[in-house]
């Protein structure tokens, strides 16, 4: 006789989780936002395949990205790999297809990247990305808009209390060619990157070990702590290193993009300038940016991105330079359930119709129907079980209201709406359900 068949323990990888209904809504409802943000700056929807030949991803972030790249070789026996961003493909694509759809391209794109990091507070392995990049211009406009999108993005997401930090890599490269530290700019860049996290004396230390001798050290992390008002630090620069013209065209661009914010009437006290931001990534060349909440900072950034001018450089020759930044979904989404500014709702419906009496279906279908095509969204409770326990349904799922009616009500054409949030209960006729609905839900 065969026996039962082994069961396999249900379980996911490390850094890897299943999304039940309670993550997909809020994760939905934030990316219809951003979608809506983006398309409203004319930013137009594209993407590209979560599997690219290896070479198409190595080598574009740094040693450090290279390493977290989920990489093997397929049936074919072709070396690929799983995208670690957006931003790299992004740029492959346009090398194949900007000819025909022609410079500035604005583009934004959401999805899954993967990378074999160790995990942390709000950071797993396989994470969603949304991006807005505008490809093909130097022009400083370009970066000012990211700033402006990033701060739309997250008013209309309903968060108030954030800070968008702002810096040019051209700052930090006139620095270096202050200090003599040009040839070692990636490992500079990436100790200072770490500056926030580990402190200036933990930061001092790597670069030790990559033979930077502590007082040319302490002269950039120096400049990259400076404190003050954004004018204040950059006239400061500016004085300092009057004949640097990489350090001052750095300076040029983020006074622009701080007086256009203002002219704006923007809250200036949500943009700052930083100089020791970074970024990781080796492609960045101008404008970064990498935004936090202020009741977590420790979460991390939230929106980041930065000027990428010679990325596309590998695919083609045609100048491609570009600039954009990326909404970190499931790091939002985690602090946000911290902060506890997540619904807790399982269903998208708003209207529950509980099932009084099976032999009445095809009402409750047609009034669900009808409901639909006044714009709510409505589901049908499938068995005819005590009212009782189709409420408690509702309330545990989320629905805002529920329609009830039995045999007596169903005779007269009559429907009861009870506001489950208010307790309260009141009979309408048909014509009128519709729009009494619609109060409920406004209040």
């Amino acid at each position: 006789m065969t026996g039962k068949p082994k069961l396999i323990e249900p379980r996911t990888l490390k850094g890897f989780r299943d999304y039940p209904p309670a993550l997909m809504i809020p994760r939905e409802e934030v990316l219809q936002t951003a979608r809506s943000v983006y398309r409203a700056h004319g930013f137009a929807p594209m993407d590209t395949p979560a599997l690219e030949y290896a070479e198409i991803l190595t080598g574009k972030g740094g040693e450090e990205s290279d390493r977290l790249i989920y990489r093997f070789r397929d049936q074919g026996d072709r070396d690929v790999a799983l995208r670690f961003d957006l931003t790299v493909p992004f740029a492959r694509f346009a090398a194949l297809h900007i000819p025909k759809l022609g410079t500035p391209f604005k583009r934004y794109a959401m999805g899954p990247v993967w990378r074999g990091e160790n995990t942390s507070h709000g950071r797993y392995r396989e994470f969603w990305q949304c991006d807005f990049d505008t490809i093909g211009t130097t022009a400083n406009a370009a970066d000012i808009e990211v700033a402006l999108v990033i701060h739309e993005l997250l008013v209309t997401l309903g968060l108030e209390r954030f800070e968008i930090r702002i810096n040019n890599r051209l700052i930090l490269n006139g620095l270096l060619e202050e200090a003599g530290l040009v040839h070692q700019s990636v490992a500079v860049l990436r100790a200072l990157d770490k500056l926030p996290k580990v402190g200036m004396e933990a930061v001092l230390e790597e670069m030790a070990g990559h033979g930077i001798p502590p007082q040319t050290a302490r002269l950039v992390l120096e400049w990259a702590s400076a404190k003050g008002e954004t004018d204040e630090i950059l006239d400061r620069l500016a004085r300092a290193f009057p004949t640097n013209q990489t350090l001052n065209e750095g300076i040029r661009r983020l006074r622009e993009l701080f007086l256009v914010v203002n002219t704006c009437g923007l809250p200036m006290e949500r943009f700052r300038l930083d100089l020791a931001i970074a970024r990781g990534l080796d492609y960045y060349t101008g404008t970064i940016y990498e935004t936090f909440l202020l009741d977590l900072v420790g979460i991390g950034s939230i929106c980041s991105g930065g000027r990428y001018d010679n990325l596309a450089g590998v695919f083609t020759q045609q100048k491609l330079p570009g600039v954009g930044a990326s909404l970190g979904v499931d790091r939002l989404l985690t602090a946000l359930e911290e902060l506890d500014q997540v619904g807790k709702k399982e269903t998208p419906a708003q209207i529950l119709v509980t099932q009084f009496d099976s032999g009445s279906l095809g009402h409750y279908y047609r009034i669900a129907s009808l409901l639909r095509k006044d714009g709510f969204s409505v589901e049908v409770f499938p068995e005819a079980r005590k009212i009782g326990q189709q409420l408690q349904y509702a309330e545990k799922k989320g629905h805002r209201l529920a329609v009830i009616a039995g045999p007596e009500e169903l005779s007269v054409g009559g429907w009861k709406l009870k506001n489950l949030f208010k307790r309260t209960e009141c009979q309408f006729g048909e014509g009128e359900l519709a729009q009494a609905a619609k109060r409920e839900l406004d209040s």
